[in-house]
């Protein structure tokens, strides 16, 4: 679960902008940081897990998020 895997993707400029502005305040977190919690908490989102068993995919997505936030 911690090897990373580079992903190269073209965003709009304003998304940019805004994400820079973003990291210019947060000094704490950095571009792949942000990505990696965004694709997470959208990921989360997407999938119902049923009450009695959580999906492994869902339980590593929540994992990872709740990890990027602390």
């Amino acid at each position: 679960m911690n090897t990373p895997i580079s992903i190269f993707t073209e965003i709009p400029e304003q998304l940019h902008e805004s994400l820079q502005q973003y990291l210019d305040n947060h000094p704490n977190w950095d571009q792949d940081r942000v990505f990696a919690t965004a694709l997470s908490l959208f990921l989360l989102r997407q999938e119902s897990p049923s009450q009695e068993t959580l999906s492994e995919n869902y339980h590593t997505c929540a994992q990872f998020y709740l990890e990027s936030l602390l």
